[in-house]
């Protein structure tokens, strides 16, 4: 199979879907693998190192995108890819298409086969591609949030760990999934004063019983983040519904009650926001301010921190590209997990949250690929 990757063209997008490494098993495999130039030099991947693992590498965008059987990317197609997009075509990426409503019409009419990586699941739970990037915005969030605290930079001017004699800033982590136990180690790691809130009591329990009460834990609802967000100096939106849009648990009314130069880090933000007053943010102009409370609402946090991300990324998708690499319906047939990551096919909406979200009429994977019911 014939197997591209683009350079990203997302604003401060500096990550790439694959690594030399990846390149040399495909080509092992007996695959064709086109890289676009300069494609990994933003994760100081260079074009002679994939050469020297195998793959060609090509000038244009047009040129990958047209050449190929199967496109890898990190981030979604934007509107100066959609023309790209054919119905002969895969597509392997993280979509968020609950919060794209553009991009989620085009590939359906398109007829493009598009796989999303946040809603492969794994053989024992959880979402194994959203993973090590939750894990990397989790990890990420205390550090931004500590800097956008800074007076310089918008923020109370209060120092995460504090010093002696003086009370560190009081962190509210609402959500306790990968990227919000990771946010919540990390701040509590800076000796901050770290609460996290979830809905679910085990996700709570597991955080006591790893951490014996550094970090303090209640459940959520919605006059308990009421109250933590009056205390708080920084909270963390960790919130993930998967594939669907996030649920606004912060309103605007909320922010009243927030201390002037608060700071809101919305890792959410890639699936609509946990805020009511989120909005897309860059790397280049991370924050904006509503009701004196400072919000930082990076689309991609990850890709601050590209060759750990990528590398971190590719550990995972690696294995299903090299399934999909050996035919694109053999291996969504073979695998209900990877079956789950299938968000449209053949001119139909395959996820039920993204439908729910834009008002679109979907099926299951199942049904699009005409697989009897019993295995959707």
């Amino acid at each position: 199979m014939r197997i591209g990757v683009p350079t990203e063209v997302k604003v401060d997008e500096h990550r790439v879907a694959t690594t030399p490494h990846a390149v040399h098993d495909l080509v092992v495999d007996g695959h064709e693998v086109v890289v676009q130039a300069g494609a990994g030099e933003g994760s100081s991947l260079s074009d002679e190192a994939f050469v020297e693992a195998g793959a060609r590498i090509v000038d244009t965008a047009e040129e990958v995108w047209g050449e190929v059987d199967l496109v890898c990317k990190v981030k979604e197609p934007l509107e100066q890819e959609y023309g790209f997009l054919r119905d002969d075509l895969a597509l392997f990426t993280y979509l968020h298409l609950a919060a794209t409503e553009d991009l989620t019409r085009v590939l359906v009419d398109n007829g493009t086969t598009a796989i999303a990586y946040e809603t492969v699941t794994g053989r024992n739970g959880g979402l194994p591609l959203l993973a090590p990037m939750s894990e990397v915005a989790g990890r990420m969030a205390p550090q931004v949030g500590a800097a956008t605290l800074q007076a310089e930079h918008g923020g109370r001017g209060v120092l995460l760990g504090g010093v002696s004699g003086v009370q560190p800033a009081y962190v509210v982590v609402i959500g306790a999934g990968t990227s919000g136990r990771n946010a919540a180690v990390i701040a509590a790691g800076m000796e901050a004063d770290v609460v996290a809130l979830d809905l679910d009591v085990d996700a709570l329990r597991s955080i006591d019983a790893a951490h014996h009460g550094r970090i303090n834990t209640l459940m959520s609802n919605r006059l308990t983040v009421t109250e933590q967000v009056a205390r708080a100096d920084l909270v963390i939106g960790a919130v993930l519904v998967p594939g669907a849009r996030a649920p606004k648990v912060i309103t605007r009314d909320m922010l009243s009650v927030m201390k002037p130069g608060a700071v809101i880090v919305d890792i959410a933000i890639d699936q609509g926001g946990c805020t009511e007053t989120s909005t897309v943010t860059t790397h280049s102009d991370p924050t904006y301010v509503v009701d004196d409370v400072v919000h930082y609402c990076v689309g991609n946090m990850p890709g601050a921190v590209p060759h750990t991300s990528t590398y971190g990324l590719t550990n995972v998708t690696t294995p299903h590209v090299r399934r999909l690499a050996r035919g694109i319906r053999a291996a969504l047939e073979a695998d209900p997990h990877l079956r789950n990551g299938l968000n449209t096919c053949a001119g139909q909406l395959t996820n039920e949250p993204v439908g729910a979200a834009h008002g679109m009429e979907s099926v299951t994977p199942s049904v699009a690929l005409g697989l009897p019911p019993d295995t959707a």
